[in-house]
């Protein structure tokens, strides 16, 4: 099914860009539970599934993500990178009768064996902030700097295209008429769902655990939203194997300053004019970071993408933001 985002033309000058660490969590917790997610996410999923054993929680959270996400469950963020405790706060006081509707819609007939909706909020909220402590915490480092790579993308694909030249690279069923922002669905082809805005404008959020879908929130409550598939997601969760002799290989000024550079992905020509170095000698480092196990490297199309791995991480000293 095709979901058509209608924007006024004061809408579209409310266009704008977010990261949501709950919704992250939400689509995290879905993979972990083997309802959703994709197998790109197995290592981290494998580590989960460990972490879930025992969770109280985990039987509500998978009757409400096994189907159709209740929009609830995902607030729009009204800063750029929201903390997490502050959206889960804007979770836990949402308006009950729209948690009642949203789960009605979602589920159906299930809906009647879940809890009232102010139960159901504070469990759903416990739940949650002990699974993103305990799954996702440990690796937002990474996953932020993804995510805020990709916003870095973002806005310079606004800056040289406008929003025709942004809405064009966010995703093959992303497409923009004079209007509105069209999705399109794998399901029940021509049939087309219509979203209002709302007078609030339209929020882009890069997704991980989306990945490689875009998902759309089918009835906002304020402004409306699409999660697309961040870049570089396939770097996450990789884990090679350092060679005997790599750790050796590694030291230099050139190849630390490429490890700390790789805090975010990047292009080897995007680190050649970083480094002021041919991007031939930038290949040559790199293949020996990969060798000890310091960096992932993704090809997307014809670009590959390197990222820092978390023991080149630990090496550099640094910790992760949280």
């Amino acid at each position: 099914m095709a979901v058509e985002i209608r924007l006024s033309a004061a809408e579209v000058a409310r266009v704008r860009l977010a990261v949501s660490p709950l919704a992250e969590t939400v689509l995290g917790v879905r993979a972990a539970l083997g309802v959703g997610g994709h197998e790109v996410h197995r290592p981290w999923v494998r580590e989960a599934e460990r972490a879930l054993a025992g969770e109280p929680g985990a039987p509500l959270l998978r009757a409400l993500l096994e189907g159709c996400l209740p929009s609830f469950l995902f607030p729009v963020p009204e800063e750029r990178l929201p903390a997490f405790e502050a959206e889960l706060a804007v979770l836990r006081a949402t308006d009950r009768a729209y948690v009642a509707a949203e789960c009605a819609a979602a589920l159906g007939a299930r809906a009647a064996e879940l809890p009232g909706p102010q139960e159901l909020l504070e469990r759903v909220g416990d739940a949650l902030a002990r699974l993103h402590a305990r799954l996702l915490a440990p690796h937002w480092g990474r996953m932020r700097a993804v995510l805020e790579a990709d916003l870095s993308r973002r806005a310079v694909a606004l800056v040289d295209g406008g929003l025709e030249g942004l809405f064009a690279q966010l995703h093959a069923d992303v497409v923009w008429r004079e209007g509105g922002l069209v999705v399109h669905g794998r399901r029940r082809a021509g049939s087309v769902w219509t979203v209002e805005a709302l007078g609030h404008g339209l929020v882009l959020m890069p997704s991980v655990f989306g990945w490689p879908d875009v998902i759309v929130d089918y009835s906002p409550r304020t402004a409306a939203s699409v999660r697309y598939p961040a870049a570089g997601v396939g770097l996450l969760w990789e884990r090679p194997r350092a060679t005997s002799s790599g750790l050796d290989a590694v030291l230099g000024r050139t190849r630390a300053a490429l490890l700390a550079a790789l805090g975010e992905p990047l292009s080897t020509p995007d680190l050649a004019t970083r480094l002021d170095v041919t991007p031939g000698a930038v290949s040559q480092h790199l293949g020996a970071l990969r060798g000890a196990g310091l960096v992932t490297t993704r090809r997307t199309g014809r670009t590959a993408l390197h990222l820092r791995t978390s023991t080149a991480t630990t090496l550099l000293g640094e910790t992760a933001r949280s």
